[in-house]
């Protein structure tokens, strides 16, 4: 009866404690594909002087001068287009007949065929805007359209890592446009001032992924090399938001930022607009 007695006054072990499974950390946004141009059909009427093509809704200047042959530049002097460069639904381009276009070409190596038809960021922040709106009267550029750049703009650094590169002449003939920043591949790349997304993709091979972005004033900022890009054509974007993961996309083999600052379509040294470090 003893033992019966200590048995019923014993005291219950309590249950082991359940140690709550960690909550998985939130998933990085999944990169946004690349804007691309509408396919442009080949399809200009021949008029005497050349050739006439109607531009149709999603088209950007650099696709149909790409899809006739013709340098975009060749395109903007010809129709005497002037900034913003938009292009609009119905507008007729004048183009240079085939023939034309092959006789400007004809006499040229390889490597000057190359260059001529080569895309660079002047020529995306010129002719790379859809054309979407549909013709009706024409119209001069409006006032903050055509004003000439303003004299400065305060940015914030995209990224946090050092300088490996900076502005202007190198050895050997070579021109950096911008400066170079060493990144952690996977890290965030930020805007680095409020402003409205003009490119997002693979145009020029060297550069990879590459965003441009249009601020007020006149004023675009270019981030190249990235690894994957989070943000669209016209997506609007705030200073320090996140626009890209960092990479090593184009002509790099490590990972880094290739960051360009352009008043109008001068490039100039960033270190004069980004705030000194510490």
């Amino acid at each position: 009866m003893l033992v019966l007695a200590v048995a019923a006054c014993s005291t219950p072990k309590p249950p082991p404690a359940v140690t709550p499974a960690p909550k998985p950390a939130p998933a990085a946004p999944a990169p946004k594909p690349a804007w691309k141009p509408a396919k442009v059909v080949p399809d200009a009427v021949t008029v005497p002087g050349g050739r006439l093509h109607t531009v149709k809704r999603g088209e950007t200047g650099i696709a149909i001068a790409q899809a006739y042959g013709v340098p975009w530049s060749k395109v903007v002097a010809a129709n005497k287009l002037k900034p913003p460069y938009a292009l609009e639904v119905g507008q007729k381009l004048l183009l240079p007949s085939t023939k034309a276009a092959a006789a400007a070409t004809a006499n040229m190596t390889v490597e000057q065929r190359a260059a001529a038809f080569s895309v660079n960021i002047d020529d995306l922040i010129t002719g790379s805007a859809p054309a979407e709106k549909p013709v009706t009267t024409s119209k001069a550029p409006s006032a903050a359209s055509a004003e000439a750049p303003t004299a400065s703009i305060a940015l914030v650094w995209p990224v946090e890592g050092r300088l490996l590169s900076s502005f202007g002449a190198k050895p050997g003939g070579r021109y950096n446009d911008g400066i170079n920043l060493k990144v952690t591949k996977g890290g965030a790349v930020r805007a680095a001032a409020d402003g409205t997304v003009a490119y997002a993709g693979d145009a020029i091979p060297g550069f990879g992924n590459l965003l441009l972005i249009k601020h007020p004033g006149g004023w675009v900022t270019a981030y190249a090399h990235n690894e994957a890009l989070l943000v669209t054509l016209g997506t609007k974007v705030r200073a320090g938001e996140p626009i890209a993961r960092a990479g090593a996309s184009g002509a790099v083999d490590t990972p880094q930022l290739h960051f360009e600052v352009r008043r109008g379509r001068t490039a100039v040294d960033p270190l004069r607009y980004l705030p000194p470090r510490g």
